[in-house]
């Protein structure tokens, strides 16, 4: 038993004070994510992962301890600026800067409780978006990229938004694959 507290003691006894530290100050910077997380989406888990990922480059940006540290922090904030991506839908939501709509509610005459949304686009510059991403727009106006189905018979303003839709839908797949991609590749080495 005397060994085992004199073990205990050299191996990890005499560094408790320095654990409890270091626990308290991980306390206090983790407490404003764990305070919002919530247990339904996946933007919670994204925001968990971008605060690690931020205070882990953030030491080791700090420390800078090897050869090829700065790249591994600027791979990490990459990273964090693709999970903010991710988790705010940027790529399924670029479309819509390039077209303005109008919206409204009408109510409904057989239940004049209820109302509907329409909306109606009032301009669109989707050739400048659709410019931006030349290889992905031909692949959607192919068809071998298609989430939104396009009919022939909608007018071109109907059409272009669709299209778009398309592309974003695709960038945000893409964006979430080369994330994961990145993390499969780096995360066992990011480490000092």
């Amino acid at each position: 038993m005397i060994t085992k507290i004199k073990l205990w003691w050299k191996f990890e006894g005499r560094y408790y004070h320095r654990d409890l530290i270091q626990g308290i100050k991980n306390l206090w910077r983790w407490f404003p994510v764990i305070r919002k997380d919530r247990n339904w989406d996946h933007a919670y888990i994204y925001q968990i992962l971008e605060h690690k990922l931020k205070l882990q480059a953030n030491q080791l940006e700090k420390i800078d301890l090897y050869v090829g540290c700065s790249r591994d922090v600027e791979i990490m904030r990459t990273c964090v600026k693709l999970m903010e991506r991710v988790r705010e839908g940027y790529y399924d939501g670029e479309p819509h800067d390039y077209h303005d709509s109008e919206f409204w509610f009408e109510s409904i005459k057989e239940r004049p409780t209820y109302s509907t949304m329409e909306s109606r686009v009032l301009s669109e510059n989707m050739e400048e978006y659709f410019n931006k991403y030349p290889r992905i727009y031909k692949k959607v106006v192919s068809k071998e990229i298609s989430v939104f189905n396009i009919d022939k018979e909608t007018d071109l303003m109907e059409r272009n938004k669709l299209i778009g839709m398309n592309i974003g839908h695709y960038n945000q797949e893409r964006a979430k694959r080369i994330l994961f991609k990145i993390l499969e590749n780096n995360i066992e080495k990011w480490w000092y």
